[in-house]
This record gives C-alpha cells, sequence and structure tokens, in this order.
C-alpha cells in the first residue's frame, strides 16, 4: 500500500540510461553511418548534422523527420516527382534496418566508465535500466555484445513497444515499473540527446546530459582523443553549450563522472529538494 507524501525525500531508486552514445557506441556513429548508406542509395545527399538532428528518436520516426526537412524534401520531390509519403517511409525504414543492425554489430563497445558506473550503482544499492530509439531486433544485436563485456542492466525498453517514443516519457516510465520503482523522483535519466533529456523531464525525473561520447560531439573515442588540447577544450565547450539547451539538471562530459552527480542529487532528494 502507498501512503501519499507531498514531497519525497527517499533515496535515489534508479538510473535510466540511454544506449548508443551514452552507454555504448562511442560518438553514436553506428545510427548515422546508417543513416548516411540509406540515403546515398537513394541518391539524396544528407549531411552528417542533418542526420542528427532527429537523434534520439524511434527510427522510422527519425527517417520521417529527415524526409520533412525542406532540402532532403526538396531533393527527394526532384528525383521521384512527388513528396515523399507514408509508404516511402516504411520502404526506407525497411531497407535501414539491415544497415543499423550491421553498423551496431561493429559499434557495441562499452563507453569507458560503464562497468565501474555499474559496479557503483550495485554497491549502492540503485536499479539500473537502459532505453533506446533502437528496436528490439536491433537491440537483440546489440545485447550479447553488452553483455560479453560485464554490462547487464536490468530492464531494457525500446521505443517500438511503447505507444510513444522519446520526447513522450514513456519508456522511462516502463522502465521504472519494471525496476520496482515507487516514485520517479527518485529516478535519473541520462542521455546525449536533447530529446532524451526532454523524455526524462516530462517522466518527471532527474537528468544528466553527457556530451564526451554523444550527439553533440559525434566524434569517435579515438577522432577525440586525436585532438590537440586546445582542440578538445573548444569542442566539449560547444558539446555543453548544445547540451544546455535542454534544460538538463546537470550537463557531463562522461558516464565516469556520473557517480559523483548522483551522489549529490542523493543528498538533494534528502534534503526535499525534487526534479
Amino acid at each position: 500500500m502507498y501512503t501519499y507524501t507531498r514531497r519525497y525525500t527517499g533515496p535515489l531508486q534508479a538510473v535510466i540510461m540511454d544506449l548508443a552514445g551514452t552507454c555504448v557506441d562511442f560518438g553514436s556513429l553506428a545510427p548515422i553511418q546508417a543513416f548516411l548508406k540509406l540515403f546515398e542509395a537513394e541518391g539524396i545527399d544528407l549531411s552528417e548534422a542533418e542526420a542528427r538532428e532527429p537523434m534520439g528518436t524511434e527510427k522510422r520516426e527519425h527517417i520521417r523527420r529527415l524526409l520533412a526537412m525542406p532540402r532532403i524534401g526538396k531533393q527527394w520531390s526532384s528525383l521521384f516527382g512527388k513528396a515523399p509519403d507514408t509508404a516511402d517511409i516504411d520502404r526506407l525504414y525497411g531497407a535501414f534496418l539491415p544497415l543499423q543492425t550491421a553498423a551496431i554489430a561493429e559499434r557495441s563497445r562499452l563507453i569507458p566508465g560503464a562497468i565501474e558506473l555499474q559496479d557503483w550503482l550495485r554497491d549502492e544499492g540503485i536499479k539500473l535500466g537502459v532505453n533506446t530509439g533502437y528496436s528490439r531486433e536491433m537491440v537483440d544485436v546489440m545485447l550479447p555484445e553488452l553483455v560479453a563485456q560485464g554490462f547487464e542492466p536490468e530492464s531494457v525498453v525500446v521505443a517500438t513497444e511503447v505507444p510513444q517514443g522519446r520526447p513522450a516519457p514513456h519508456m522511462s516510465m516502463k522502465n521504472a515499473i519494471e525496476l520496482g520503482v515507487s516514485a520517479v523522483q527518485g529516478c535519473v535519466k541520462v542521455d546525449d540527446t536533447t530529446t532524451g533529456i526532454e523524455e526524462g523531464l516530462n517522466a518527471g525525473m532527474w537528468t544528466v546530459a553527457v556530451v564526451a561520447s554523444g550527439n553533440a560531439v559525434g566524434l569517435s573515442e579515438e577522432q577525440l582523443s586525436a585532438l590537440s588540447d586546445t582542440d578538445r577544450a573548444e569542442t566539449l565547450a560547444r558539446g555543453h553549450s548544445v547540451m544546455a539547451t535542454s534544460a538538463a539538471h546537470y550537463v557531463i562530459d562522461s558516464i565516469a563522472d556520473l557517480p559523483k552527480v548522483l551522489a549529490e542529487i542523493g543528498c538533494r532528494l534528502q534534503a526535499g529538494e525534487c526534479p
């Protein structure tokens, strides 16, 4: 039986993380590679910046938003003599699936700090869940690779299994239910896209935006490391500026920085603060 309280002052209960760009696939490159190949095969010039703009959304919706961009839509109409419609989106999504699956298989390496974070959460008695704009078929390719590296979240939710994907709160809410959470105020959503942060805010959770490994920077770990100290600092500063617009409660470089932030959120909860 639950007792209504005006203000939650309990412990931190769960951390819900995005997958690509947050805890796996540094730079969130797998989706970008797949979208660029998909549109190239159609004769459409799609830039990486355009491909990244709807990142965080369910992938069919991502395709719809790309086709809705004026520059892309104009190219499509010129090539096919009509504006893109639902049938075109369905066809492109069907062609996208094997491209994305192949890219995921190549980019399933955990981001540094993921295992240490998981161990810290277990020691603190905090549940770990993940959610993603990928479909179940895509996630089923990735999960065995993550398990082989020692990463085993207690809840995995995909966008195609809830009524609405991001920025709706449905995925995070499903994670919370599966994890047995009693108050969403005791949950933290961690994501590398503004859409994913919106999801967490809409779910009434604390939110933490990740910069270095994510969509706002868009570089592999090797590419980021190869930059000069000055260029790297400037790149990260631009990423922080982008993610600050999401209204996340915290913006950090990496999930390696997350335990310190989570400890601070725990103290704020005990003091009676809510997201």
